[in-house]
C-alpha cells in the first residue's frame, strides 16, 4: 500500500492548523557540521545564544552516576523546585518546571486560550509566542516596539481597549536586541485587564534582578526562566516559571505528568549547587559581550546595539546583505543569525562566546571589509 499523502489526512486535522507554517529552528549541530564539511570543533557557533562555556563539571558527574534511569521521574519535580526556591527566595508553591520554557509557553496558552481568543505580541521579539498562539487557534495582535526597542505602552493600552486580548508576552532582556523593560512600563501593563507573561530567559546577564517574587503581589503575572543560558543546559531542555497561586493550580492539572526528565532534573540540581561557577561564567560572558560590542563598532558596515543579554544585534549597511554575510561567515565556519523581515530588515544577531570565538569572528568579518 502506498503511503498516505499529507492531503489524505487533512480531514482529521483541526482547521486552523491546515495553513500553519512550521517553526524554523536553528539547524542541528551535526547536520550543520556535515553540510559545512567541518568537524563540530571547527565551527564557531554564535547563532543560537547558547552558553559555550557549558555546564558546571558536577553536571556531567551527576549524569554519569544517575540512579534508576529506568524509573519515571517525579511528576512534581520536587527536588528541582526546592532547589529553585532556595536559589530565588520564592516558595516552591509558586514554581512549576517544564521541558524548557518553551513547554511552559504552550502550557499557558492551552490553559487560557479558546480558539479565536487574542494575544498581544511586541515584535521584534521571540517568535515562539506568535507560533504557539497559532497552534492554539488564537489571533495575534502586534504592537511593534519603538525604534530603540522599548515597548510601546500607549500602543498596548489601545490594543487592549480595542481587541480585548487575554494574554500579552513580554521579554526582558528582549530577544533579539537585548533591551530591558522598566519597572514603570511593566507596572503600566500589569494594570491592564489581561494576563502578563514576562520571559526572563536572559535575565542573568542584565543589571536588573529577576521579578520572580512579583507573582506574590500580582495575580495576573507569570515569570518564565530557563537553564539553557545561565547553566549551559540547552540540550537537556529544562525551564521553570513562577505563577500566581490562583493560576498554578490549573496548570498542574493540565501539564504532562512526566514533563521534566530525570536527567534534566539531576543536571539542573547539580548546576545550582555550583553557584560560584555559574557566577564566574556570567561575569566572563558579560565581559566578553562588552569587548565584542567595542570590536563590532569598528566594523564599518555593522551598527551594533547595546545589549543586556548574551548576544548583540547589528544592523548591516553599505549595500551589504545580512543573508550574504551570514552565508559567507558560515563558509568560514562561523555561524550567526540573520533577520530580513518587516520588523528587522537586514540585521544579524551574534551570540557572545569565549574570547577565542570573538577573535575568530572578527578575523572572518575583516574578510568582508
Amino acid at each position: 500500500m502506498a503511503p498516505a499523502t499529507p492531503a489524505a489526512g487533512c480531514g482529521f486535522i483541526r482547521k486552523h492548523l491546515l495553513d500553519l507554517a512550521p517553526y524554523k529552528p536553528i539547524e542541528p549541530f551535526e547536520v550543520l557540521s556535515a553540510k559545512l564539511g567541518r568537524s563540530p570543533k571547527e565551527i564557531v557557533k554564535l547563532d543560537a545564544n547558547e552558553n559555550l562555556y557549558g555546564p558546571p563539571p558536577e553536571v556531567m558527574e551527576s549524569l554519569g552516576g544517575m540512579d534508576f534511569p529506568n524509573i519515571y521521574p517525579d511528576p512534581e519535580s520536587r527536588r528541582l523546585r526546592a532547589a529553585l526556591s532556595e536559589d530565588s527566595g520564592l516558595s516552591m508553591d509558586y514554581i512549576l518546571a517544564g521541558c524548557g520554557a518553551d513547554e511552559l509557553i504552550d502550557l499557558i496558552m492551552r490553559c487560557t486560550l479558546e480558539v479565536g481568543d487574542k494575544i498581544v505580541d511586541c515584535p521584534p521579539t521571540f517568535t515562539m509566542y506568535a507560533f504557539d498562539a497559532a497552534v492554539n487557534g488564537a489571533s495575534v495582535i502586534k504592537v511593534p516596539r519603538f525604534h530603540d526597542f522599548r515597548i510601546d505602552v500607549p500602543g498596548i493600552v489601545q490594543a487592549v481597549k480595542k481587541h480585548s486580548p487575554k494574554l500579552i508576552f513580554l521579554t526582558s532582556p528582549n530577544n533579539p536586541d537585548g533591551s530591558l523593560i522598566t519597572d514603570e512600563d511593566l507596572m503600566a501593563v500589569l494594570a491592564l485587564p489581561l494576563l502578563v507573561v514576562l520571559d526572563e530567559a536572559y535575565i542573568e546577564f542584565a543589571d536588573q534582578p529577576s521579578r520572580m517574587k512579583w507573582v506574590q503581589d500580582y495575580d495576573n503575572l507569570i515569570i518564565l526562566r530557563t537553564f539553557s543560558k545561565r547553566a549551559g543546559l540547552a540540550g537537556l531542555r529544562v525551564g521553570y516559571g513562577a505563577f500566581p497561586l490562583n493560576l498554578i493550580h490549573y496548570l498542574w492539572r493540565a501539564k504532562q505528568p512526566y514533563n521534566v526528565s530525570a536527567a534534566a532534573e539531576v543536571a539542573a540540581c547539580a548546576a545550582l549547587k555550583n553557584s560560584s561557577y555559574l557566577e564566574e561564567v556570567k561575569r566572563s560572558l558579560i565581559q566578553e559581550r562588552d569587548r565584542l560590542f567595542e570590536l563590532l563598532q569598528t566594523v564599518q558596515y555593522l551598527s551594533p546595539y547595546p545589549s543586556c543579554s548574551n548576544f548583540i544585534l547589528c544592523s548591516v549597511s553599505g549595500n551589504r546583505s545580512a543573508k550574504e554575510l551570514k552565508d559567507g561567515l558560515a563558509k568560514m565556519g562561523v555561524m550567526v543569525r540573520h533577520y530580513d523581515n518587516a520588523e528587522l530588515r537586514n540585521y544579524i544577531r551574534i551570540s557572545v562566546g569565549k574570547p577565542e570565538h570573538t577573535d575568530v569572528l572578527m578575523n572572518a568579518l575583516k574578510a568582508f571589509a
